[in-house]
């Protein structure tokens, strides 16, 4: 962040501190229907108009860092594979065989010269081209050219594999606009992946990103963790074009740190503002990160029914090697897990409420904006004339978007 920005930032968090009310000519937002967090037929929506039309998180770099390296996502709900090939260029593919359907792989990672289905022998290389049938005999006119594996779109930012299975949608860094070059201080190059680790809800979807696209809830889930050391009223929100946003929590006390941080190796690219406050961006859809100088969680949300979902966390610090990996890293993880089980253990809760008939629609604050940002978003994903109107969001925070 240079220093306009970072001048502006510390305007605004003064400014949300102070307040006694909305900013002058901030809307009210519409509710928000319960039907979006329970009606399959709106998940349906979301899977074919937005899941489907969206820079997804499919892996890091150093899960292919060989030529030949492959592994296995499933996340987006179809198998895809993720390869490098021998000339070192990353390439996804669906995990399915042109002649009739049977998966090229059927592990979650590997590494070899190319593809063999073990349907019926069909190979093929790692550039996705059709190489060899057997008994090409007894097929008629067989066009080996029409036949190479379906690829998917995918592209990188740093170390980390984005796909996109719309073929017409804009390249990933031109859809992030500002949050890309916001990024770049976090030197996503020299990235290493830390630890993965993935958790279960029995939840929608959205029910556990809301949380984590406000700070409302902090007084009431983490009254003797997060807020304790986080003012949610100077929380300031940046709602940015194609539904990606960033919130700035300032600290209760300017020169607290997070103690579970103290000695770790850090980025030394990073600007003041990630360094004396609570940053997290949301990269639209299903992206949440609160990075620091010492490293990035990465939270990433997946649906896999109108009622559950699984969350990743994925750790990224200085690249290091293994051998000088600080111990702290247990402790920091562990301390991040303990809030965010909180919120874990509540947003099964919600998802019950919300399946009842005491739940009709959600009237959003000023404060939960970058919640109503998101939904706007989506429908434009899906397209407003396919949503049912009793389903459908008015767009009504086109003005407070920053322009690009």
């Amino acid at each position: 962040m240079d220093a306009k920005t970072t001048r502006r930032i510390k305007d605004n968090i003064a400014f949300e501190a102070a307040r006694t009310e909305p900013p002058a000519g901030f809307p009210r937002l519409p509710d928000i229907a319960a039907a979006r967090y329970t009606d399959p037929q709106f998940l349906e929506l979301e899977k074919q108009g937005l899941w489907k039309r969206s820079w997804l998180y499919a892996g890091h770099a150093s899960q292919v860092a060989e030529p030949g390296s492959w592994f296995l996502t499933r996340n987006t709900g179809t198998p895809i594979l993720i390869v490098r090939d021998l000339q070192g260029e990353l390439r996804a593919f669906y995990n399915t065989c042109r002649h009739r359907g049977g998966p090229l792989v059927t592990e979650e990672a590997g590494q070899g010269r190319g593809f063999v289905c073990g349907y019926h022998g069909w190979s093929y290389t790692l550039e996705g081209q059709l190489k060899s049938v057997r008994d090409k005999r007894d097929f008629v006119d067989l066009d080996f050219a029409c036949r190479s594996l379906l690829s998917v779109r995918c592209e990188t930012l740093g170390g980390w594999i984005f796909i996109n299975e719309d073929a017409d949608a804009l390249g990933l860094r031109e859809s992030l606009g500002p949050l890309e070059s916001e990024l770049r201080q976090f030197d996503l190059d020299n990235l290493m992946l830390i630890n993965s680790r993935s958790y279960d809800v029995a939840c929608n979807v959205k029910v556990l990103l809301d949380v984590f696209l406000e700070v409302y809830h902090l007084k009431s889930i983490h009254q003797n963790t997060a807020d304790r050391f986080l003012d949610h009223r100077g929380m300031t929100a940046t709602l940015w074009p194609h539904g990606h946003s960033r919130m700035i929590t300032p600290n209760r006390r300017p020169d607290w740190t997070d103690p579970g941080t103290r000695g770790m190796p850090e980025i030394p690219s990073v600007t003041e503002i990630p360094r004396i406050n609570n940053v997290s961006y949301n990269i639209f859809p299903n992206i949440v990160m609160p990075p620091t100088a010492t490293g990035i969680p990465m939270l990433v949300f997946w649906p896999q029914s109108a009622n559950t979902m699984r969350i990743e966390c994925h750790w990224f610090g200085p690249k290091l090697p293994a051998e000088d990996l600080s111990p702290l890293w247990e402790t920091r993880i562990k301390n991040f897990e303990t809030i965010l089980r909180e919120d874990l253990g509540f947003a099964s809760q919600i998802q019950e409420s919300v399946e009842g008939p005491g739940f009709i629609g959600m009237p959003l604050n000023y404060q939960e904006r970058r919640i109503y940002h998101w939904h706007e978003e989506a429908d434009r994903r899906i397209g407003p004339d396919r949503v049912p109107a009793a389903m459908r969001v008015e767009q009504v925070l086109n003005d407070w978007v920053e322009k690009l």
